[in-house]
């Protein structure tokens, strides 16, 4: 090993590998510098947990000549016999190194090991990677080298690994940070807040497509059925809309109890009024059919749901609301105070979905007009539709 290169490795690393453009570059540098500093590397990952809803972790694994690879896993590895026999499990449980020579017959515990073996690995350790605040993450390395790993590369590994996992918790943070906006008020207003858009006051206005919806008779279903279920049905009711408004290009802003409020901003640069709101529509489609195909089995009865849906396009102010030190970004606007009123006519009429003039207008064909409605707070009444293959049997029942 040369000593050297370790050590200008650990210096770059702490300086924050600037040369590298990312971090996925950064880990690929890391590896064919030790590489070059004397140690035959043949497969390294590393194991980073994340703080997120759906994921457990992420993994990066470098090969020689080949592209680093990236993963995610959820927290249903937790209780996959794969993991539970690794020495990953280990170094996350307790904090400590696990090293398994592949011809030492005390790591035959390890199931990974055979499969290491029928590649051609000779030797194996996994490391923990320490951050600042007490978690544990982790990372392996392996080589094809004659007799595994010296003591001297060994050494160098772990002078290696401190830095490394200085590295990996800034980059983890700046990742959970955007990952944690992006789950609680949207893609886009995560961007903005990430970006320095974080003073009171600071809005913008933009033109948008907006879905608002609610679930019909929620009180009533509130109070006669306990709290947790009431939760989980709401979650199995959401579901059926964000995946269709993320996929249709939406954003969703804000859960207001069973309400749901959701843009689709338009690029008036491009004149794509009425590709959003074909997209909205579509996605109010799919929507429809998921809530309608809803079940939920409570005893001997199965509770069947039905929702509305308001949909407007029309300038919104888009931005940071609130007082003090707690704010809040959404939108607001005489657009979205129609759509509100809207989604309450669509109550009224028993619809489904409802359209304002403006929408339907933009994206024509499969609306049958119902009328003209005073809508409170607004100086003239509002020409509503509603589609046309909705009909009192089906909204009735």
């Amino acid at each position: 090993m040369n000593g050297s290169d370790v050590q200008d490795l650990a210096d770059w690393l702490i300086d924050g590998a600037r040369s590298a453009a990312n971090s996925t570059h950064m880990f690929a540098e890391t590896c064919e510098r030790i590489v070059a500093a004397g140690l035959p590397l043949w497969r390294v990952g590393l194991f980073i947990r994340t703080l997120h809803p759906e994921i457990f972790g992420r993994n990066f694994i470098w090969k020689p000549g080949a592209e680093v690879e990236m993963g995610t896993v959820d927290f249903h590895i937790l209780e996959s016999p794969d993991y539970q026999n690794s020495p990953l499990a280990l170094v996350f449980q307790q904090g400590i190194e696990i090293r398994a020579r592949v011809d030492d017959p005390a790591s035959s515990r390890f199931p990974i090991i055979a499969d290491l073996r029928a590649e051609g690995v000779t030797d194996y350790i996994a490391l923990p990677l320490l951050f600042i605040d007490g978690s544990i993450h982790a990372s392996s390395w392996t080589t094809k080298q004659p007799g595994g790993f010296t003591d001297a590369q060994l050494a160098a590994l772990r002078r290696i690994v401190t830095p490394l996992a200085r590295i990996s918790e800034i980059v983890t943070l700046s990742r959970t940070a955007s990952g944690l906006l992006d789950t609680y008020v949207g893609n886009r207003a995560g961007e903005r807040i990430m970006g320095g858009q974080i003073r009171r006051g600071h809005t913008e206005t933009m033109n948008a497509g907006i879905w608002l919806s609610d679930l019909r008779g929620f009180t009533a279903l509130s109070d006669r059925l306990p709290s947790e279920t009431v939760v989980d049905i709401l979650n199995l009711y959401f579901d059926c809309q964000v995946a269709s408004i993320r996929t249709h290009g939406g954003e969703v802003l804000k859960y207001m109890g069973d309400g749901l409020l959701a843009v689709f901003p338009v690029d008036e640069y491009v004149d794509d009024a009425q590709h959003v709101c074909a997209r909205m529509l579509e996605a109010a489609h799919e929507s429809r059919v998921s809530v309608a195909e809803l079940e939920y089995p409570i005893g001997d009865t199965v509770e069947r749901f039905r929702f509305g849906l308001a949909l407007h396009v029309g300038p919104i102010l888009f931005g940071n609301i609130g007082g003090g030190s707690r704010l809040d970004f959404t939108c607001i606007g005489p657009a979205v105070n129609l759509a509100a009123r809207l989604e309450k006519i669509a109550s009224r009429l028993q619809r489904t979905v409802v359209a304002s003039e403006g929408f339907a207008s933009i994206c024509r064909g499969g609306w049958s007009d119902l009328g003209e409605f005073p809508i409170a707070g607004f100086s003239k009444a509002e020409r509503v539709y509603g589609l046309v293959e909705e009909t009192s049997a089906e909204t009735s029942h």
